[in-house]
């Protein structure tokens, strides 16, 4: 964890906006946000974001905001909520059949066809034909960007490739819950995370030329037959790729942020 600078003179500017945006009262949340911004801006992560989301607050008023840009705008990626949710202080728990959260985050206008990254932090332990989040370009399935863990053993991932460039990872004994991140740094890498640990990566180049116009949902998967997650979410991020030590040092944030809240798994 990284001292607080600002301990004798306030909160960092950005997490101040945030709390101030989602009124967030409560002194151990506000000091968990502050901390989680710090952190990440000291291991050089603040800047490969496009959105975060912190889930605090315990509502849909609170759960809705991006810690990058919390403005209650959909150019500011804040998310609309769909269908079933329920929402509490451990994060943001969709139905699995009709609930999902759409980020207003459009892959083609905002992400780099060899950069991209999404994490999505599981309170729940479960294997089922659940999509925890993505978005793809009607039915071009060249045209997607997909977080999808774990059905029968197997987590998907797909970040712009074609179908026989997926990213499958063998999951019969990897649980669902934890921090997971995809991200992919080159035509040819892609890899996927959990806790900051590796636990897949492909060389396959198959990659599309273009990303998915539609906008990038959470608790679910925006394709052409939608499919959802019945997951709690406690954090979730959308951004450019990240290295190996990204992926360690976004981890040891995140879950020094959950312990600081007592909902880490």
């Amino acid at each position: 964890m990284i001292i607080n600078p600002y301990i004798f003179g306030g909160f960092d500017p950005d997490a101040q906006a945030f709390i101030t945006a989602a009124n967030i009262t409560n002194n151990t949340q506000r000091t968990a946000i502050n901390q989680l911004v710090l952190d990440l801006k000291a291991y050089n992560i603040w800047s490969k974001m496009k959105a975060i989301y912190p889930f605090v607050g315990g509502t849909a008023s609170t759960h809705k905001f991006n810690l990058k840009d919390p403005r209650d705008l959909d150019v500011a990626f804040r998310l609309v909520f769909n269908g079933g949710w329920t929402h509490s202080s451990t994060g943001a728990l969709p139905n699995g059949t009709n609930g999902y959260a759409d980020t207003k985050l459009n892959a083609s206008s905002n992400l780099g066809q060899f950069s991209t990254s999404m994490s999505y932090y599981s309170r729940t332990i479960n294997d089922g034909p659940y999509t925890d989040a993505g978005a793809q370009q009607a039915s071009n399935l060249s045209q997607r960007i997909v977080l999808n863990f774990k059905y029968s053993g197997v987590g998907y991932y797909d970040q712009n490739d074609t179908g026989t460039g997926r990213l499958s990872v063998n999951m019969s004994s990897i649980n669902s819950n934890g921090l997971f991140l995809m991200s992919r740094t080159a035509n040819n890498i892609q890899k996927a995370f959990r806790n900051g640990s590796q636990i897949g990566s492909t060389n396959n180049n198959t990659i599309s030329t273009l990303l998915p116009t539609s906008f990038i949902w959470l608790g679910a998967y925006n394709g052409s037959i939608p499919t959802y997650t019945n997951r709690e979410c406690a954090f979730a991020t959308i951004g450019d790729g990240f290295t190996d030590t990204d992926a360690t040092n976004l981890y040891n944030t995140v879950q020094t942020f959950q312990t600081s809240l007592s909902r880490q798994v």
